[in-house]
């Protein structure tokens, strides 16, 4: 991928940003993680066990490198939250990585309940032994920015309300779509007999990142809010991944399908909102608007795979590959009906794209690289 390490480090301004606490080009380290991060270390000493939450689609980059010194000695499980979004085919790949270094890994949907009970299994058996001697357990979730800990959080507490006799009324953690929703570290009695008290704890990411593409990676999945990064830097990003790995050329066989059953009337344009694709949108989409999203990703990827099967450059070649992407903005453009003369065409069509990446609708992906064992 010798094109996209080349746009990191110029052309598209990848290399100029600069992903310090103590400002540079971008400051995005807000003063709350500071603080929380210094917390969470101090309650880490008093766990019984951890449950590091990582973005299945990143499971390396996700990690806090920060907390590893103080996460080694603990008993801990890997949940890579957010399965479903992730390609299926490399995941197992990933969970096999984790067990050759000795490290329980489990890919979970935090909002599956079903999902949930196989991590929460795995915890207890993990616990097992320290239930025997220990009047109270504690448990502590930990893991970056808008991963998906208190989403996890408020299903184990739907699967121990039914399972055990709680007493009180249970608290839900505060969950949003935006990072770093959770400013403050929490503790829920989840069981009796023992009494076993579930740790929230603030989404924290490192001070400095050295790599920008692993800051990148962050920001594609959300960990860093978009605003800090810019949209257009994150989609120009994402196209630059898609095209290097070839992915749009996998969607031919998708670009004459349809819904079977279901007549939809273009010229009725729907009041729909890509914003409610984004996680905890209560207002569930009709049909009409889930054939709206089928047709626009259709349109998507149908002007991704044209544009790219049409290019007659190298994407290994840094320059040939920012030439693709500009075209690739163009073809979005006229895909998303977005107005030729809009002032922030390009911002709006950056918008759209992220929405429908994170929401799953480009198919299942993971960005990082399975290591080499």
């Amino acid at each position: 991928m010798a094109g996209l390490k080349g746009l990191l480090n110029k052309g598209l301004g990848l290399g100029e940003m600069g992903f310090n606490a103590g400002g540079g080009a971008i400051n995005w380290f807000p003063g709350h993680m500071a603080a929380a991060t210094r917390a969470i270390r101090n309650r880490l000493k008093l766990s019984d066990l951890v449950i590091e939450v990582r973005d299945a689609r990143i499971p390396l980059s996700s990690a806090n490198s920060d907390l590893q010194p103080h996460l080694s000695g603990k008993r801990r499980v890997v949940a890579l939250n957010k399965k479903d979004l992730a390609n299926p085919n490399i995941m197992h790949k990933w969970v096999d990585y984790f067990e050759r270094c000795k490290q329980d890994c489990i890919p979970i949907n935090a909002h599956s309940k079903s999902s949930v009970k196989k991590l929460v299994e795995l915890v207890e058996f993990k616990l097992k032994e320290v239930i025997s001697r220990e009047p109270t357990l504690l448990v502590m979730v930990v893991g970056v920015p808008n991963v998906g800990k208190s989403a996890l959080i408020n299903s184990i507490h739907q699967i121990a309300q039914s399972r055990f006799p709680v007493q009180g009324k249970m608290k839900r953690a505060t969950v949003g779509p935006l990072p770093g929703v959770t400013q403050d570290i929490a503790g829920f009695k989840i069981a009796q007999k023992p009494s076993i008290y579930v740790l929230d704890s603030p989404g924290v990411l490192v001070p400095s990142i050295s790599d920008i593409e692993t800051g990148l990676k962050l920001a594609l999945a959300g960990s860093v809010k978009d605003s800090v990064v810019g949209e257009e830097r994150i989609a120009q990003y994402l196209l630059a991944v898609l095209d290097t790995r070839g992915t749009p050329l996998h969607w031919k066989h998708l670009n004459n399908r349809r819904i079977d059953g279901i007549e939809y009337d273009a010229e009725d344009k729907p009041d729909y909102s890509l914003k409610n694709l984004k996680p905890k949108t209560r207002n569930l989409p009709n049909k009409s608007h889930l054939i709206y999203v089928e047709d626009l990703v259709m349109e998507v990827q149908r002007a991704l795979y044209s544009t790219l099967t049409e290019f007659s450059g190298n994407v290994e070649d840094e320059n040939d590959l920012e030439g693709l992407i500009d075209l690739q903005f163009g073809a979005l453009q006229k895909a998303m009906k977005i107005p030729h003369k809009a002032s922030e065409a390009r911002l709006m069509v950056s918008k759209k794209l992220l929405t429908l990446f994170r929401a799953g609708k480009l198919g299942p992906f993971i960005l990082d690289d399975v290591p080499v064992s």
